[in-house]
């Protein structure tokens, strides 16, 4: 079971690391404006916004990989994925209830992986 726990985390620190390319770099590229859905005058306003967000994702991948080489691996699993789980909601609530399918759930799969893991 700690094995999958690990490969959900994994799962969840590449989507994090897919999401910072999205927001950093394909913001206002087609395939950044078709993944969230915006128009090219939104998407020029908000680059720089867009790009801070990007930023904090690639912090939270970075924690999660972390978590994966460490001796400590359950409290920062538990940490990161919690602050996902988080981030999703507020995200859900402020800006698109999707947010809550491709951010909370998984991170919340994870938990489950990790808590049932025992480890």
């Amino acid at each position: 079971m700690l094995l999958i726990a690990k490969i959900t985390v994994l799962a969840i620190a590449l989507l994090h690391l897919y999401i910072l390319i999205l927001e950093m770099f394909l913001w206002d590229k087609p395939a950044g404006k078709k993944a969230f859905g915006h128009q090219d005058e939104f998407a020029k306003l908000t680059k720089v916004l867009a790009a801070n967000q990007g930023l904090y994702n690639g912090f939270l991948s970075a924690g999660l990989f972390w978590s994966l080489v460490s001796v400590n691996f359950v409290s920062l699993a538990y940490f990161f994925l919690g602050c996902i789980a988080i981030a999703g909601i507020f995200g859900a609530i402020t800006a698109s209830k999707k947010i809550l399918f491709f951010q909370t759930v998984p991170a919340l799969i994870a938990i489950f992986f990790i808590t049932v893991s025992g480890a």
